[in-house]
């Protein structure tokens, strides 16, 4: 890819481990409806594998592979060296990943069963202490994200980014659940852009009956995903639709979102136009999509030129 923008993007959110199983077979042949109650079961599972994961784990790779500089600000545990060693291989700075020796780094369990249900337990550990990091401690940052962490966290990360007069993105995700509606309202009026999936959207609005149009009068733009039907960005002269990318291949939806925002902060760091940032962000879904895991994809400027055009036709003329 290019060299290395000295544009800065600070990414607070999770560093986590992702252990994935696979039952060969199906949860409903094990699981009687009729034994909810006093549920005890066991699954062998003779596939097993240990990804890197996180949302700021995830975007800092994405916006590596685009010749970006995206520093992760989290917490990690005393397990974390497999990591470091991964983050170190492909050049994702470690400035602002502080290590809590008394726990384990964020640790989420998967089982998916033959028809990809799943069963997942997730471990916080260290990241319930992602308020022991300041975005003041950061130097030289152009723009940030809040992206899902421990709640205290998300929540002083977001104040220390409107102190500092950082524009940054609020992403919620899953941790979109935690907050009230007073909280989430201050997010957005901190925040300079918010990015959702359709799923997050929905729940935002019930939570803060604010509108589309609510939300842009607070934030430059409103993000909002939709899978293969494409994303819808809201700004508040226009609501500018972007396709999906079409994948190769189907293969691991985990880390789609994460691999998107990145395009968004790829976009924003250049000041590339909306469309333009916008279809990056969806080629970038689809090529995370193509592999398992979340760090396992790559790709090459040439490449992303390539299926830039085939995608959108139109070339892809951005740093």
């Amino acid at each position: 890819m290019n060299a290395a923008s000295s544009k800065r993007a600070l990414i607070c959110g999770s560093v986590a481990f992702d252990t994935i199983m696979v039952f060969p077979d199906r949860f409903k042949a094990r699981i009687l409806p009729d034994k909810i109650h006093m549920l005890n079961v066991s699954f062998l599972v003779p596939q097993l594998r240990r990804e890197f994961g996180g949302c700021a784990g995830n975007i800092a790779y994405n916006l590596r592979l685009l010749g970006d500089v995206g520093y992760p600000m989290a917490t990690v545990g005393r397990d974390f060296e497999p990591y470091r060693e991964w983050m170190q291989r492909m050049g994702i700075p470690l400035d602002h990943i502080r290590v809590i020796a008394e726990e384990h780094t964020a640790q989420a369990f998967i089982t998916t069963d033959l028809d990809d249900n799943q069963i997942t337990a997730f471990h916080p550990g260290a990241m319930q202490l992602s308020h022991l990091n300041s975005v003041m401690q950061a130097r030289d940052i152009t723009i940030g994200i809040v992206a899902p962490d421990g709640k205290e966290g998300m929540l002083q990360h977001a104040a220390q980014f409107r102190a500092a007069g950082i524009p940054f993105i609020f992403d919620p995700g899953q941790g979109l659940p935690m907050f009230s509606s007073e909280e989430l309202r201050r997010f957005i009026e901190q925040a300079d852009w918010v990015a959702v999936n359709e799923y997050e959207w929905q729940l935002l609005q019930d939570r803060t009956g604010l509108s589309a149009r609510d939300v842009v009068r607070e934030v430059r733009a409103l993000v909002v995903t939709r899978g293969a039907e494409g994303s819808v960005i809201y700004t508040r002269d226009a609501e500018i639709r972007i396709p999906a990318a079409k994948p190769r291949a189907i293969v691991d939806p985990t880390g789609c979102g994460d691999a998107y925002r990145a395009g968004l902060l790829h976009g924003l760091l250049h000041g590339l136009d909306w469309e333009t940032t916008g279809r990056i962000a969806s080629l970038l879904g689809a090529i995370k999509i193509e592999s398992r895991g979340t760090q396992n994809h790559t790709f090459s400027r040439a490449e992303l030129e390539t299926r830039y055009k085939e995608s959108f036709g139109v070339a892809l003329d951005a740093p």
